[in-house]
């Protein structure tokens, strides 16, 4: 296989560190792959142990410029990784994660032009699991991981079907597709929905998502980023950055995140939007204003007196809706009055950075 980077970005993630990059080392079928950290907070030690290890690792290290006064995001963390690879071909992986043994070779065997290639996430069971991963606990932390019983599971893992389509971390495609057909991660998503953002675009730019059934990594379930609520402190902090990155993806994209089972996206139209609200309250307001861009194509004219949770889902559904049955003209759903001025698509302007 041709030479590869692993791009990893981090958040005082020394923990993980510790465990995910000698499982590249030791278990990637080329032991000479380039290996990328960035670190983004170091509130651990990261800086002073990857200084250490950097030679018997062979692996590359950039810290965050603010480092300790405001967070790069790991959007931007990963581009800036991607950028300085020089390799044509790159992997965005989680620090969080640990490679099982030739996994970079059984991802690399289906990637081709125009296609993101990602593995099979084994993880402990946290999580539901609607078929896109294996649910199996070979230890909740680094210090507990099971190694032996874990390789020894990937080796005898029979898989009924070779691949699905679908997309989550780690992911592979090359490098120059990435920067000349998308143009990097949007800034805007500073923290979270980040990888949304960017599966939405890679599905509209026409890319194929492939996931091998025979290449696996090790998750520990968010503990880099924050998700898993049993880190408390670190968990408040995700959940503040998902719920502003939340309400920007949903500004852009007029809909809340949306994907199948095998977490391939789901893009609905979008469409130039605005409301005209009577009888107003704040909290009203501050509910309806990511749903809305500001557009004059479609008009929704609500009644704060009369809004309901049914007319809220009705927002919310909207793109699909007008997809569905909109035409030019006025027409009422619910307690709404809705305009439909223009039925035209944008969201192939949203695929590129501009």
């Amino acid at each position: 296989m041709e030479k590869i980077t692993f791009c990893i970005p981090s958040k005082s993630n020394l923990r993980y560190l510790k465990t995910c990059i000698p499982s590249i080392r030791n278990n990637a079928y080329r032991d000479d792959h380039e290996i990328i950290i960035f670190v983004d907070s170091d509130e651990d030690g990261t800086v002073e142990w990857l200084e250490q290890v950097k030679d018997e690792y062979n692996l590359s290290y950039y810290i965050n410029p603010k480092l300790g006064e405001e967070l790069y995001g790991i959007g931007r963390a990963y581009d800036f990784c991607i950028n300085k690879s020089t390799t044509d071909i790159f992997m965005i992986f989680h620090a969080d994660m640990i490679l099982a043994p030739e996994a970079d070779f059984e991802a690399y065997k289906y990637l081709k032009e125009k296609t993101v290639v990602c593995a099979t996430r084994i993880e402990p069971p946290l999580h539901p699991n609607n078929g896109e991963k294996i649910l199996e606990d070979f230890g909740m932390y680094p210090e507990e991981f099971k190694e032996d019983e874990f390789n020894k599971y990937v080796k005898e893992y029979n898989p009924t079907i070779s691949t699905t389509e679908g997309i989550f971390a780690p992911w592979m495609m090359y490098k120059k597709e990435y920067l000349e057909i998308l143009g990097g991660h949007d800034p805007i998503l500073h923290s979270c929905r980040e990888d949304s953002d960017i599966f939405n675009r890679m599905d509209l730019a026409g890319f194929e998502f492939v996931q091998t059934w025979s290449g696996f990594v090790y998750h520990f379930t968010g503990r880099g980023a924050g998700s898993f609520d049993g880190d408390e402190q670190r968990h408040k902090k995700w959940k503040e950055d998902m719920d502003k990155s939340t309400i920007a993806f949903i500004k852009k994209w007029g809909t809340n995140v949306q994907h199948n089972n095998m977490m391939k996206p789901i893009v609905s139209p979008v469409y130039k939007k605005s409301y005209k609200l009577v009888n107003p309250n704040i909290n009203l307001e501050q509910a309806l204003e990511p749903w809305f861009n500001e557009g004059e194509d479609i008009i929704v004219e609500i009644d704060g007196n009369r809004f309901s949770q049914q007319d809220f889902q009705i927002i919310q559904q909207l793109n699909a809706i007008i997809k569905d049955s909109g035409e030019i003209g006025e027409f009422e759903l619910g307690n709404l009055k809705i305009t439909i001025n223009s039925l035209t698509e944008y969201q192939n302007d949203l695929i590129k950075l501009s």
